[in-house]
């Protein structure tokens, strides 16, 4: 219980409680202990109500549950038969799991959401969404050829500890195979785009082509731009020069689908356990699997972003919505002539869109699809359309001000508590330590488990250099070595951090070793490869040891 005057400033106790400052609104302070439960709040009390009132959930999406602020992050898979979105799911959790079938024809004809349970197991649709712990209530909407065709396998593993995976339909081309889904496709795969944190498309290096069901989709995750990353599987089936113009293919057949000004993130490889049957892209293919897995593996550590981001989304179109309703109901006449007014607004909207958009000075991008809306409006009663109730949207308007940037600060606190919050086990294992970590024994890792010195190799010509720079006393000024260093091109903010590293002992001079150890990062920089933050152990050169 808030004591009289607490209001306006933060609790102390809870790292993460927070008061409103704004008493007007609340007698009794708002207490959040979580991000999770601040969203869930807000949500129930701020944007639900203006939701129901005019009926945002008959046109946009569900209402959001519990579940939905508390589920593990989700990854969603999309891809046309046979691209390897299943394969992709084996490789990354390193295990089968129930319900996995394999196969060049279209295998996969059910959404299987891959999640984590105690024993392995597959639970049908139906039971799925009357299961009040998982968030996938809400798909009971789409009815029974959806639920036959949707299941959870649950299996232990480390992987699926931290996130889920969603395995979806092969999509088809022609559109025999559309109308015989028996539900909406597309609308099935906006709904989890909603909910989940990544979305990845994958395409078949081998077997490029995009399907009109496949643009469909993609067109289907508009609002939806950040969570996509796409991946060009298969890549080690086709030669380098093909590899480039499939690349170049795909990213131009992605620029006239997803319209955004951002060019989307592509990861090249292969991703199975098998042996790559075009080797010369090797480096090339770990080197992006590894960009790929650190994109999964951060994840959990910005799930509370993303839902924050998500409701923020859905608030802006609310508000957007009830503009769009209330106008509507505003324009309808009491008694006579309703139906053919209703054709004639419904045929006129964008123009109403466009009232909207002077009026309130909202961005065009935050309305909804204008045919999708007047398909949906056919069928509805304007009449049970409500006014503008200026009250709702001020409390929304006030949530995203206020509130939602006070959870923002929550969001970082949480956050800093759990920095090592990442995806484990499976293929995120295989390539953490151990001589098959991507860059091992490359570079300033190059030698590291050689008994010799790496740098005495080269030493004896780095010897002919630093004889010609007086040395005194066996070493030489930082002056001099700064003459023979600069010859390198490098810029000075390279080459101080040379110095830093290979001046061991401190003393602002380089003898014999550090001269020879500071050549050898200069050439390792100019093979492309990272300086490292500390000097190694193994490039601590010999004379050196004993001091370390």
């Amino acid at each position: 219980m808030g004591q009289p005057g607490t209001a306006a400033s933060p609790v102390s106790g809870s790292m993460f409680s927070w008061v409103s400052k704004d008493a007007r609104r609340k007698k009794e302070p708002e207490l959040f202990q979580t991000v999770a439960e601040g969203l869930r709040q807000l949500y129930a009390q701020k944007l639900l109500p203006l939701e129901e009132h005019y009926r945002f959930h008959e046109f946009h999406s569900p209402a959001l549950e519990d579940a939905d602020f508390d589920n593990k992050p989700m990854v969603l898979l999309v891809g046309q038969y046979s691209t390897g979105k299943t394969t992709f799911i084996r490789h990354l959790i390193e295990q089968d799991f129930p319900g996995m079938r394999i196969g060049p024809e279209p295998t996969t004809d059910s959404f299987i959401a891959v999640m984590h349970g105690p024993t392995e197991g597959v639970v049908p649709g139906n039971a799925l969404v009357v299961d009040p712990r998982r968030p996938f209530r809400k798909l009971n909407a789409f009815g029974n050829a959806f639920l036959n065709r949707f299941m959870c396998a649950q299996l232990p593993n480390p992987v699926l500890d931290s996130i889920s995976i969603i395995d979806t339909p092969g999509i088809l081309s022609g559109e025999k195979q559309r109308i015989s889904r028996g539900y909406d496709f597309a609308a099935v795969l906006e709904w989890f785009a909603e909910r989940v944190d990544r979305i990845i498309l994958l395409f078949d290096a081998h077997k490029l082509d995009i399907s009109d069901e496949f643009s469909e989709v993609i067109k289907a995750l508009k609002n939806h731009e950040d969570k996509i990353r796409v991946v060009l599987n298969k890549a080690d089936q086709i030669e380098t020069q093909q590899l480039m113009r499939v690349y170049g293919a795909l990213m131009w057949s992605l620029g006239k689908i997803i319209n955004t000004p951002e060019v989307v993130r592509v990861y090249i490889g292969s991703f199975w356990s098998h042996p790559l049957l075009i080797p010369d892209n090797r480096k090339l293919f770990e080197a992006e699997e590894q960009d790929l897995f650190k994109d999964i593996q951060s994840l959990p550590r910005n799930a509370a972003l993303r839902k924050l981001n998500d409701l923020i989304k859905r608030a802006r179109l609310a508000k957007v919505h009830a503009y769009i309703i209330s106008s509507l109901k505003k324009e309808m006449p009491n008694v006579f002539g309703k139906e053919s007014k209703k054709k004639e607004l419904v045929n006129n909207l964008g123009e109403i869109y466009q009232k909207i958009e002077r009026e309130h000075q909202i961005s065009p991008g935050d309305f909804p699809s204008l045919r999708k809306m007047q398909e949906l409006l056919q069928t509805q009663d304007f009449n049970k359309f409500q006014a503008l109730k200026p009250k709702l949207l001020d409390t929304v308007d006030d949530m995203l001000a206020n509130d939602i940037a006070r959870l923002m600060v929550m969001v970082r606190q949480e956050e800093s508590l759990m920095p090592s919050q990442v995806v484990k086990g499976g293929a995120f294992d295989g390539t953490m330590n151990g001589p098959f970590g991507h860059g091992y024994g490359e570079g300033a890792g190059e030698g590291i488990d050689d008994v010799e010195w790496v740098v005495g190799k080269d030493k004896p010509t780095y010897d002919e250099i630093f004889y010609t720079l007086s040395p005194v006393n066996g070493k030489i000024t930082g002056a001099n070595a700064k003459k023979e260093m600069v010859k390198s091109k490098l810029p000075n903010t390279v080459l101080g951090k040379i110095w830093k590293l290979a001046d061991v002992d401190r003393d602002g001079l380089l003898d014999d070793e550090e001269f020879a150890l500071a050549n050898h990062l200069i050439k390792v920089k100019l093979e492309g490869h990272e300086l490292p933050a500390d000097l190694p152990p193994h490039l601590v050169p010999p004379s050196k040891r004993r001091h370390e």
